[in-house]
C-alpha cells in the first residue's frame, strides 16, 4: 500500500516515513500544502496523513480541494490543534480520522489500518492464491497454514505479486512499487529479493507459485 505524508516538520515526517516503511508501506513525503495536493491529485494513494498547519496551503484547504476534485482517498489528520471545533471541521470536510500531536506511532498505525479497512473501495483485507494467504492490514503471510517469517520488504513484494496475480511484472515496476526507486539496470536488487522470497514461500512446498518470465520479470500464479 502507498501512503502520502504531508507534514512540514521534517523530523516528524522522517519519523513517520521510517516507521511506515518498516511496517511495509511505500511512503512519499511532501513538506508543503501545495506539493502535497499536487501529489495526491496525480498519484493513486491508499491513504494520506495530513498536517493542518502547513506552508502555502493549510490542511483544511488541501482536503477540500481533494474532495472537490472527486478524490476519495482516505485522509488521517495529524495536528497539534486539539480543539473540538478543529476536529469537527476536519471531519465535516471529509477527513476519515483525526490524531492529535504528540502521538504514539503504534496508535497512528492502528488508526491508519482502521481507515484503510473500513472505507468503501479500499484494498481487500486479505488475499489468497492456492494455499498462500496474505493478511494485508496486519502484514502476515502463511502457506498451508504455516506462518511465513517475512521482512517488511519481502511482504511488500509478495503482496504486490499477489494483488496482480497472473500478471507478469517487470523488474522496473517492482523496483518502483516496492523500493520507491527508479530501476538501475546494473542493480540486481529485485532478483536478489525474489530469490530470498522464494526460499521462504516456495522452497518448503511442492507447489511453486513465483514464476520467472525470462527477459521480462516475475509473476505469481497457480498451475
Amino acid at each position: 500500500m502507498r501512503i502520502l505524508i504531508v507534514e512540514d516538520e521534517r523530523k516528524t515526517a522522517a519519523y513517520l516515513q521510517k516507521g511506515l516503511s518498516e511496517s511495509g508501506f511505500v511512503v512519499d513525503v511532501a513538506n508543503r500544502g501545495d506539493d502535497g495536493l499536487d501529489l495526491a491529485l496525480e498519484q493513486d494513494y491508499d491513504a494520506v496523513v495530513l498536517d493542518v498547519m502547513l506552508p502555502e496551503r493549510d490542511g483544511w484547504s488541501v482536503l477540500a480541494a481533494l474532495r472537490r476534485a472527486g478524490k476519495q482517498t482516505p485522509v488521517l489528520f495529524l495536528t497539534a490543534r486539539d480543539a473540538v471545533p478543529d476536529r469537527v471541521k476536519g471531519l465535516e470536510l471529509g477527513a476519515d480520522d483525526y490524531l492529535v500531536k504528540p502521538f504514539a506511532f503504534s496508535e497512528l498505525l492502528a488508526r491508519l489500518r482502521s481507515v484503510l479497512r473500513r472505507g468503501p473501495g479500499r484494498q481487500p483485507e486479505s488475499l489468497r492464491v492456492a494455499d498462500l494467504e496474505l493478511d494485508l492490514l496486519r502484514h502476515k503471510a502463511a502457506r498451508d497454514g504455516q506462518r511465513l517469517d517475512l521482512t517488511p520488504k519481502e511482504f511488500a513484494l509478495l503482496s504486490l505479486l499477489a494483488r496482480r496475480k497472473g500478471e507478469v511484472l517487470s523488474r522496473t515496476l517492482i523496483a518502483e512499487q516496492v523500493w520507491d526507486m527508479y530501476f538501475d539496470s546494473d542493480t540486481n536488487v529485485v532478483d536478489v529479493a525474489v530469490r530470498r522470497l522464494r526460499r521462504k514461500v516456495d522452497d518448503p512446498f511442492p507447489q511453486k507459485l513465483i514464476q520467472t518470465v525470462r527477459g521480462v520479470g516475475y509473476v505469481l500464479e497457480e498451475f
